[in-house]
């Protein structure tokens, strides 16, 4: 009866936040701030600029600054007021969350002046849209998978070159994967890709070899809700899923850098980001194994076997044989 119970309240607590950290990240999705920018003349800029709420965050600027603004991804888009027309512009490397919601506030905006609307943007198809989240997931459960599988076979030895293996083969898969649904990288991207692979299965290896199986109590998790945050931008989230989660989950830096060098950008803090944590893994590979993993801690022969032998007294394993009064 005790265990009926203790199991059904650990369903039920893990359902719960699985679903406050999943599925309530989406269900409160609501524009706080969103970054706009509008070029007009001074008497239509003061119209405009009176429609600021606190769902957007509308600047005038000059057309200047704003083509640097939309350039450096500071504003989800521009707004161009001339006589007898208004042109929308977008950032094919912003979050797609964001420029949808900066193309309906902006056109609202031109509407409300009874002007006729005109948007200019690069083409970008619906694999491009998924490509960067969906490659940023599939090189984490590449490496996930892979580190799981050698500790349920018993690996012991060149934790790190596995590693680097499945970094290696992971991404080659996904790029072919995406290059199936029409999707093309720059060369930069493809390093950044793979820095991303080399990174996460590093420190993946690094958890499971401490950690064992119980480390998918960390990377499932992880993996679980991750995503849900970083595709959407921080403007677009609750104040408290932005600050405990998008601030720091990795899943959000490979997103937006990889959407970023798709439509020949430029980063730096996701190279620093994936360095860490490559750092990260390869110190936690370089530890000595704890025994947190479930094994025992002995020194491993040079043949990778452990020298488990019998005690001749009574029959047990010399590791496991223990006095008894």
């Amino acid at each position: 009866m005790r265990t009926a119970l203790v199991t059904a309240v650990a369903g039920t607590v893990v359902a719960f936040l699985l679903g406050l950290l999943t599925f309530g990240v989406q269900a409160t999705v609501h524009p706080h701030d969103v970054p706009l920018a509008v070029v007009a003349p001074p008497p239509i800029a003061e119209r405009v600029k009176a429609a600021d709420s606190a769902e957007v965050d509308i600047r005038v600027v000059s057309a200047a600054e704003a083509q640097t603004l939309l350039a450096d991804k500071d504003v989800y888009g521009v707004l161009e007021i001339s006589p007898g027309q208004a042109t929308i512009r977008l950032n094919p490397a912003v979050n797609p969350s964001g420029t949808q919601v900066a193309q309906q506030v902006l056109t609202g905006v031109a509407q409300g002046a009874g002007l006729p609307v005109k948007v200019e943007t690069r083409a970008v198809t619906a694999a491009e849209r998924t490509a960067p989240l969906a490659a940023s997931a599939l090189l984490w459960v590449g490496g996930m998978i892979a580190g799981l599988l050698f500790v349920v076979l018993k690996g012991r030895r060149f934790r790190w070159l596995a590693a680097l293996t499945t970094a290696v083969l992971v991404e080659g898969s996904v790029v072919g994967l995406l290059a199936w649904w029409g999707v093309t990288f720059t060369a930069e991207a493809l390093t950044f890709m793979l820095a991303v692979a080399v990174s996460f299965a590093l420190l993946q290896a690094g958890l499971f070899k401490h950690l064992g199986i119980r480390a998918m109590g960390v990377l499932g998790v992880l993996y679980l809700m991750a995503p849900a945050v970083a595709g959407q931008v921080p403007e677009l989230l609750n104040p408290a899923y932005r600050a405990v989660l998008w601030s720091w989950t990795p899943f959000r830096f490979s997103t937006e850098g990889l959407r970023s060098l798709m439509y020949d950008g430029s980063i730096s803090t996701e190279w620093w980001v994936f360095g860490g944590i490559a750092l990260v893994g390869l110190v936690l590979l370089a530890m000595k194994k704890t025994e947190l993993a479930g094994e025992e801690a002995q020194p491993d022969r040079a043949d990778g076997v452990v020298d488990v032998g019998v005690h001749e007294a009574d029959g047990l394993p010399r590791a496991e044989h223990q006095h008894t009064a």
